[in-house]
């Protein structure tokens, strides 16, 4: 029988994201010094958020609880797909990031890298809107399929390739939405509520399915430990539960705000006194 596989701290993950925010901070003060007014101070705040959510799903201690809890699992994908991933793009990581190391370097890649027909072609496909969604709906259906999730739960390595995937689908998920430099428009206003609502739809299907199938789809949670008085089939419930509340709230509160800004009077007076 494989053994499973159980986390704990791991300080080379921590350490790694204690560098990239040390990188961040030199970039963001030779940003501010050169150009006082680029960035406003939250989108500090914001990136830092999205590493220590990072750092809370898959590397504090808490993040073990997931070998024992489906509940604590999904709570890790919501994590990092839907709090970290778009923090991290607030904080505009590519232009701070770039601005930490030399000058010549962030002119090499200005000039020139970001030039190159082959990799502007790349960017267009990965940041288009229907990859992003497709992309971000493979990881989540695709790591809910029983035989791959048990993978995850049985390989270290493969435990960890599952948290890259879903930080990785929610970095392109919410790169139309948020659209961090150098990205550029792809889509009219109106699009990106439809896309948030869109999104929702298969996570409803998977959250309807873990509610309501009546069994226990992972074998893993049957034989495991139980770290609280509740059945592996209860533990199922309230996570397909948790998906659908959490999904539900955090893809349609934005598409309800970014609607109604788009059909309040005031913005459609601006437009008609601009055209």
């Amino acid at each position: 029988m494989p053994s499973h596989v159980h986390g704990g701290f791991p300080p080379l993950f921590t350490l790694v994201l204690i560098v990239v925010a040390l990188v961040y901070s030199r970039g963001w003060y030779r940003l501010q010094k050169a150009f006082p007014k680029a960035l406003s101070g939250w989108r500090v705040v914001a990136f830092m958020g999205g590493l220590i959510s990072t750092w809370s799903a898959a590397g504090s201690p808490v993040a073990a609880l997931d070998h024992q809890l489906l509940t604590a699992h999904m709570a890790q994908h919501l994590l990092l797909m839907t709090v970290a991933a778009p923090l991290i793009l607030l904080g505009a990581p590519a232009i701070v990031l770039l601005h930490a190391f030399p000058q010549h370097f962030l002119r090499s890649i200005q000039g020139t890298f970001l030039r190159w027909p082959l990799v502007q072609w790349f960017g267009r496909i990965v940041t288009h809107p229907v990859f992003c969604w497709l992309a971000a709906t493979a990881a989540v259906i695709g790591w809910h399929v029983p035989s791959l999730f048990e993978l995850g739960m049985q390989s270290e390595t493969w435990h960890e390739i599952e948290h890259v995937c879903f930080l990785a689908a929610g970095l392109l998920f919410w790169w139309p939405v948020v659209q961090p430099w150098p990205s550029l428009a792809r889509w009219p206003e109106w699009g990106i509520p439809l896309y948030l609502f869109i999104a929702t739809l298969p996570c409803d299907a998977l959250s309807a399915f873990l509610t309501f199938c009546g069994r226990v789809v992972y074998p893993h949670y049957v034989s495991e430990h139980r770290l609280l008085d509740i059945s592996a089939l209860g533990d199922q419930e309230c996570a397909g539960a948790l998906m659908w509340v959490w999904v539900t709230f955090v893809y349609l509160a934005p598409a309800a705000v970014i609607t109604i800004q788009m059909l309040s009077p005031r913005r459609r007076t601006s437009k008609v006194e601009f055209a």
